[in-house]
């Protein structure tokens, strides 16, 4: 790229500051480098250990609750220190292990759950009490940059993390989850700009005249112009643009994922060689977590460095008057009353547009189910089939490797055979329900004697892994890049800190009820009718979904707010800019 092309604007800017310079491929990767920072923590953190940590935890401080006087694991030096009781009473099933926390007795399973479902709800909290200021000056990167190293310390600290105090380990598991979501959101936010100021978009070929849409579109400064933005076979180019970038960083990121699960299956071998987990079982798990939380930080610099802000309008002001500490005081609550009025806001520019709505609906139900059967998979792979540390990694190492298959795999499928986003997703919604479907055949009488299908051998939750991995790959790229072209311009953080209250929101709904059936049933199996009833239902809502329609509702809204937003934006002046 030429000096003249890396200055050259991709199209009209609608305020001060605006950056509109084309996309350079150092911006890019600046972005993939916050996927393969994030991504270890997102899959060897959330994905893996911490769920095995929150049950393991107070599993060596609970007892079993059919006798109280029993704790559920061996005494250190008793040969089965951190492994599972006998099964008492029932043949047929361990009896529960019971903790007290909160002033409640609960299954360590359940502890998990639960710490998963208040993790996921505080995160959607954060994002609509902070998320909108990343539509305004340089707060987008700001806030990335922030919740990245935040979350990353956090991380480095479950070293510290032992049974004695295992009531903390939700705490920082819940930091530790916000941080990552609200980080990823404003990661995603930054997708519809690099899209849109990519350099094809300014750029004809040497001997080719702009396209018409697009000569409209440079030469017309008026920020209500849309005809650039949902013109057809700019949605068609934007959307395969996205969902390359979107799938290469989703790729990229599952990568350093099974790179660094390899390394830590090296970590817990060492450790059990050494002898150095003999009578603590988590100390390698918390270790890996401490590295964890430095490849986040180290690999977060590239993205500090080369992520260019890509400012938004000023940040609204209010007036200055009394002491410092009074203003200070004011200052939070003006914001955080701004942020909130701003989601409320966002909330009901949503509600007009029809499509965009469908999207979020069948999102809230899909990332539901996703994250409920990511957490529950661990967790009945731990407690019902009674699978170790290594074996959970070389789970999540098949999940995570079909995964990455599965990211680099459906964009040449859609290529292929011409699919849409929306089809691809719809795909692997199919292919997602094949799950809870195959872990209710073992309540076939015929394979219940037989000891095999439906779960019932660890072998077979490794080929649930390879379907879970090739439907998540479609899910995590496909998912960002339909939803981008339904944003209004302009407000790209916003919309996706709704995506990002939708994904999470709906996350901490199906963690708590599967938590709710193992408390009462003693058993993670009818868990499956749930999932199985809730991977089905965002089908039929991505099938009325219309892309196109809703590229031009949203660009529509833009030009509304924008010819409004284009005077508040000129009447901001110097003085009225945060310092």
């Amino acid at each position: 790229m030429s000096f003249e092309d890396a200055v050259r604007p991709s199209h009209p800017s609608r305020y001060n500051d605006e950056d509109t310079s084309p996309t350079t491929p150092r911006e890019l990767k600046g972005w993939y480098s916050y996927a393969i920072a994030a991504e270890v923590f997102a899959v060897v953190g959330v994905g893996l250990f911490l769920p095995v940590l929150l049950e393991q935890l107070p599993r060596e401080r609970g007892v079993l609750f059919s006798d109280r006087s029993k704790p559920c694991v061996g005494p250190p030096g008793s040969g089965d220190a951190g492994k599972f009781r006998a099964r008492a009473g029932d043949a047929d099933r361990e009896d529960q292990c019971i903790v007290r926390f909160l002033g409640s007795d609960v299954t360590t399973t359940s502890f998990a759950m639960y710490t998963t479902s208040a993790a996921v709800l505080f995160q959607a909290i954060t994002l609509i009490c902070f998320s909108s200021f990343a539509d305004y000056g340089p707060y987008r990167k700001k806030l990335l940059v922030t919740f990245a190293y935040t979350g990353a310390t956090v991380c480095s600290l479950f070293v510290f993390i032992t049974s004695s105090v295992y009531f903390l380990a939700p705490f920082l598991v819940v930091i530790g989850v916000t941080c990552l979501g609200s980080s990823f959101s404003l990661l995603n936010a930054f997708l519809p700009l690099l899209v849109s100021n990519h350099p094809s978009h300014a750029k004809p070929g040497p001997s080719d005249d702009p396209p018409a849409y697009e000569l409209e579109g440079l030469n017309r400064r008026d920020p209500s112009n849309s005809t650039y933005r949902f013109h057809p076979d700019k949605l068609s180019e934007d959307l395969d643009r996205s969902s390359k970038i979107s799938s290469k960083g989703v790729g990229l990121g599952y990568a350093s994922a099974v790179g660094f699960q390899l390394f830590s299956v090296g970590v817990i071998i060492a450790f059990d060689k050494l002898g150095l987990s003999k009578g603590n079982p988590t100390l390698p798990m918390r270790v890996i977590l401490l590295l964890v939380g430095i490849w986040w930080a180290l690999f977060t610099i590239p993205t500090l460095l080369w992520l260019r802000p890509r400012f938004g309008p000023p940040l609204p002001t209010q007036s200055q008057n009394g002491n410092p500490s009074a203003r200070r005081n004011s200052s939070v609550l003006f914001y955080l009353a701004f942020s909130i009025r701003s989601f409320w806001d966002t909330l009901k520019r949503a509600s007009r547009l029809r499509q965009t709505l469908i999207f979020l609906a069948a999102w809230f139900l899909l990332s539901d189910a996703v994250a409920t059967i990511s957490g529950t998979a661990i967790l009945f792979a731990r407690t019902e089939l009674h699978m170790g540390t290594i074996p959970l990694v070389f789970l999540s190492l098949t999940s995570i490797g079909f995964s990455m298959v599965g990211a680099f795999s459906w964009p040449r499928v859609a290529a292929r055979y011409s699919l849409s986003p929306k089809i691809v997703l719809i795909a692997c919604i199919v292919g997602m329900e094949i799950i809870p479907l195959y872990g209710l055949l073992g309540y076939i009488p015929i394979l219940k004697r037989l000891g095999v299908g439906g779960i019932q051998k660890p072998f077979e939750i490794y080929l649930v892994g390879i379907i879970h991995g090739l439907v998540m790959g479609g899910i995590s790229s496909y998912a960002r890049s339909v939803y981008a072209p339904l944003i209004p311009e302009g407000s790209e953080a916003a919309f996706f800190a709704l995506y990002a209250v939708t994904d999470k929101g709906s996350s901490a709904v199906g963690p708590a009820l599967v938590g709710w059936i193992v408390n009462r049933a003693g058993t993670i199996r009818p868990a499956f009718i749930f999932l199985a009833v809730l991977v089905m239902l965002p089908g039929p809502l991505l099938w009325w979904l219309d892309a196109e329609k809703g590229r031009e509702d949203a660009s529509r809204l833009a030009g509304e707010h924008g010819s409004g937003a284009a005077g508040g934006y000129a009447r901001v002046g110097e003085d009225d800019r945060e310092d």
